[in-house]
C-alpha cells in the first residue's frame, strides 16, 4: 500500500444535511477528502435529532446525537456558521475559493440570495466542481418542489414493484425498508464529483452537477424500466417472487425464512431429493421451469408445507451442500454476527470525541493501494469551527472569539 488516500487532496466544503447530500459527502471522505460540514449554529443538521435511539454524554447522561445523524457524518470536520449573516456568508464563500467541491441540497435557488450559488461562486473560483442536490432538479415543472425520499420512491416507480400482490393479504405498495432514493442519489452525486474532478486534470475547470432524486430513482427501475420500454406493459408487484423463475422467492422455517434461488431443473431436482420428495419430478406441475412458473401457487404452496418443517440453519447446510442456491433472510442482528460479514469488516469503531468511540457501517470499498481507513468518526455540532477557520481561512483566535461573541458561528 502506498499510504495515499485516493482524494486526500481534495478539498469539499459540504452545504448539505439529510441523507442524500451527506451520504455522498461521506464517501468522499472514506476516499480521503477533506469535508468541511456546515452547520447552523445551535441547531446543526436536521438528523442530529432525528432518533431514538440517540448517543448520551457519559458525563451529564444528556442526549447528543442520533444515530441516523453518526450513519452518514464520519470522517468530516463540523463547523457552525450563520448563513443568513453578511459575515456568515464572506465566511462560507471565502472556504468555497478554497474548496474543490461544494456539495448542497438546497431548494432551486437557496442559496442565490447568499451569493452562494454556482453562478455567483464560479467566476472566482472556475475549478470549483459544484453539486446541487434537489428531488426533482433544477428544471422542469416540479422543480420548485421539495423531494423527500418516501414521495420519490411512489413517484419513480419503485413502490409500484415492490410489495405484495393486491389479490394477497398484506398487498399493496410498499417502500424499501432503507431510504434507497437517497443512498442512490449520494452514490450517483459522487460518481459524478469524481468523474467531474477527472474531467477537471484535462480541462483545468470545475462544472456543475445537477442531481435530482426523481431522476436517480428512474433511472435505477433498470430492468423494470426496460420491462416497460420494450413490453408496453407495466410490471406489477409479486412480492419475493420472480416472473419468470419459481421457486425464487422466501419460504418460511420453524425459525425464520429462507430464500430459495433455484435457476435451473438440476437446482430443482437436487432440492427434491434432499428434502425427500423426489415425487415432485414425476408430477408434471413440478418437472420443469415453465411448468413451475405455470403451477406457481400449487407449486410454492407445497415447497412452504416442507420447508417449514426444518430450521433455517439445517436447511441452509443441507442444500449447500447439493449447491442448491439459498440463503438466510437475516434479522440486521444476523447481519453482523454472519461470518462473511464479519470476514470482511463491516462493522467498525471511528473516534468520537464525547464517546471515545462509536460504532460505524464500512464502506464497501475495498481498494487495495488507497484503502478506506476509520481515523476520524462523526463530529460534534461546531467542533471544527476554529481549527478550519484558522486554517484556511487564516482567521486568529480573536477575529474568531469576535464573531462568536456576535453568533456569526
Amino acid at each position: 500500500m502506498s499510504g495515499m488516500r485516493a482524494l486526500d487532496d481534495i478539498l469539499v466544503l459540504d452545504l448539505s444535511r439529510v441523507l442524500a447530500g451527506p451520504w455522498s459527502t461521506q464517501i468522499l471522505a472514506d476516499l480521503g477528502a477533506t469535508v468541511i460540514k456546515v452547520e447552523k449554529p445551535g441547531e446543526g443538521d436536521d438528523t442530529r435529532s432525528w432518533g431514538p435511539p440517540f448517543l448520551k454524554d457519559p458525563q451529564t447522561g444528556e442526549r447528543a446525537d442520533s444515530s441516523y445523524y453518526l450513519s452518514a457524518n464520519r470522517g468530516k470536520q463540523s463547523i457552525t456558521v450563520d448563513m443568513s449573516t453578511e459575515e456568515g456568508q464572506a465566511l462560507l464563500r471565502d472556504l468555497a475559493l478554497k474548496a474543490d467541491v461544494l456539495v448542497e441540497n438546497y431548494k432551486v435557488g437557496g442559496l442565490k440570495k447568499y451569493g452562494l450559488d454556482y453562478a455567483s461562486l464560479s467566476p472566482l473560483n472556475p475549478k470549483l466542481v459544484y453539486c446541487s442536490i434537489t428531488g426533482f432538479g433544477q428544471t422542469g415543472p416540479y422543480a420548485p418542489r421539495a423531494g423527500y425520499d418516501f414521495l420519490i420512491q411512489g413517484m419513480g416507480g419503485l413502490m409500484s414493484v415492490t410489495g405484495e400482490r393486491d389479490d394477497l393479504p398484506g398487498g399493496g405498495p410498499q417502500k424499501a425498508g432503507v431510504a434507497l432514493a437517497d443512498v442512490m442519489t449520494g452514490l450517483y452525486s459522487t460518481i459524478a464529483i469524481v468523474s467531474a474532478l477527472n474531467q477537471r486534470h484535462r480541462s483545468g475547470k470545475g462544472q456543475y452537477l445537477d442531481m435530482a432524486l426523481l431522476d436517480v430513482q428512474v433511472g435505477t427501475l433498470a430492468n423494470q424500466a426496460l420491462y416497460y420500454l420494450v413490453s408496453g406493459q407495466a410490471p406489477i408487484r409479486m412480492g419475493n417472487g420472480h416472473a419468470a423463475i419459481v421457486p425464487y422467492q422466501g419460504f418460511p422455517c420453524a425459525d425464520g425464512y429462507v430464500i430459495l434461488a433455484i435457476g435451473n431443473d438440476g437446482q430443482f431436482s437436487r432440492f427434491a431429493d434432499e428434502i425427500g420428495r423426489t415425487d415432485w419430478l414425476q408430477d408434471e406441475r413440478f418437472a420443469t421451469g415453465i411448468a413451475r412458473v405455470a403451477n406457481r401457487a400449487v407449486v410454492v404452496a407445497a415447497i412452504e408445507a416442507e420447508t417449514r418443517k426444518y430450521s433455517m440453519n439445517d436447511l441452509i447446510a443441507r442444500l449447500e451442500k447439493r449447491a442448491v442456491p439459498c440463503g438466510p433472510i437475516n434479522t440486521v442482528d444476523r447481519v453482523f454476527a454472519d461470518p462473511q460479514v464479519q470476514a470482511r469488516g463491516m462493522q467498525q469503531e471511528v473516534p468520537h470525541s464525547l464517546m471515545g468511540s462509536v460504532p460505524t457501517l464500512a464502506s464497501p470499498l475495498k481498494m487495495s493501494d488507497s484503502p478506506v481507513s476509520y481515523d476520524r468518526g462523526p463530529p460534534l455540532l461546531g467542533e471544527h469551527t476554529e481549527e478550519v477557520l484558522g486554517k484556511y481561512l487564516g482567521l486568529d483566535a480573536a477575529r474568531i472569539a469576535d464573531l462568536r461573541s456576535r453568533k456569526v458561528i
